[in-house]
């Protein structure tokens, strides 16, 4: 089940997005599914269009099924989906 603590390494897309800092002024505030994500980009659907997000610039608020939210740092997920949970697995034990 994903939560605050496993996040970094869970899967993203088909979570709720919203965009909190970024060093782009015009995404700040942004909010919408996230449907794509690469190692460096989320794409996030909002209004009927699709927004690619650099991650490295920007933090996020992930909106998780349990009503519950986690603000992350985009360049805490700045990895290849598919690589992030090897690669991150040590740093969240440490934090719990």
């Amino acid at each position: 089940m994903i939560d605050r603590n496993n996040i970094l390494i869970h899967e993203l897309i088909g979570l709720e997005a919203e965009v909190l800092s970024s060093t782009c002024r015009n995404i700040v505030g942004m909010r919408g599914r996230v449907v794509d994500e690469t190692r460096n980009t989320l794409k996030i659907e909002a209004k009927e269009t699709v927004k690619v997000i650099p991650k490295k610039v920007a933090t996020f608020r992930f909106y998780l099924p349990n009503g519950d939210f986690a603000d992350v740092e985009g360049r805490l997920i700045q990895h290849n989906p598919e690589d992030r949970p090897k690669k991150l697995f040590r740093y969240v034990r440490k934090v719990k």
